[in-house]
């Protein structure tokens, strides 16, 4: 059962629970050839993954009517999404032994409530998922700390109890400014290159397969107990 310190976790879901890579990759660049003739950048476009749409909308195509260009997006991406979706592997057994260990759950995502539910649906997240927190939530996105803040408020946790695991920057930094007592990056991330994972602004942890988050709930959990033992002694 989780009896240390940390008893929640809170997920990204792009990326990080959920394989939407190739589907929003392949609605950009619709857009891109719909708009302008020609393929954008896939690099930009994975560095893009974690952002509220209409930043990138506008970072993207600043000459062109955002309505414009979300309409070439999300018609195509609406369509096409539940079909091109899957669960990254390894984590519907993570999320059941989190949930037979007693631990907290929480979804923060800068994707809109309707398609994070057709996710969550064609899997059955609901059962693990104790509060979801969608980019309409917040007037402030991730990197902001308030949708951390507002699940966590919705979960009735306090940050220092909980993780927070994502697979862009946003999380991470998201995480940081939150306060939670650690952030993770999920080692298949798209939008974090392995060159790019140290250092100050780096995860504090990250983990190349989903089993992995156990042995950081572990240590974690195991330094915080004996730390209170020794404040204790």
């Amino acid at each position: 059962m989780a009896t240390g310190n940390i008893d929640t976790v809170l997920f990204d879901f792009d990326g990080t629970i959920m394989n939407t890579n190739d589907i929003i990759i392949s609605s950009w660049q619709h857009a891109f050839l719909e708009l302008t003739g020609q393929e954008g950048s896939l690099e930009e476009i994975k560095r893009s993954f974690g952002e509220r749409l209409d930043d990138t909308v506008r970072r993207f195509f600043p000459d062109v009517n955002p309505e414009d260009v979300m309409e070439a997006y999300r018609s195509f991406h609406y369509d096409r999404f539940a079909e091109s979706i899957s669960l990254f592997a390894g984590i519907a057994e993570l999320l059941e032994r989190l949930k037979s260990e007693g631990y907290a759950m929480g979804l923060v995502t800068a994707r809109m409530l309707k398609t994070t539910k057709v996710g969550m649906d064609k899997y059955g997240l609901d059962r693990y998922f104790n509060a979801v927190v969608s980019v309409e939530d917040t007037a402030n996105p991730k990197p902001a700390p308030d949708p951390i803040l507002l699940c966590l408020e919705r979960l009735g946790k306090e940050p220092r109890q909980a993780i927070m695991v994502g697979d862009t920057k946003h999380d991470i930094q998201s995480a940081r400014a939150a306060g939670v007592t650690a952030s993770v990056l999920v080692g298949w991330s798209l939008a974090v290159p392995p060159g790019e994972r140290g250092g100050s602004e780096g995860p504090d942890f990250v983990i190349d397969e989903a089993d992995g988050l156990m042995d950081v709930l572990s240590g974690l959990n195991g330094q915080g107990a004996m730390e209170e033992r020794n404040e204790r002694a």
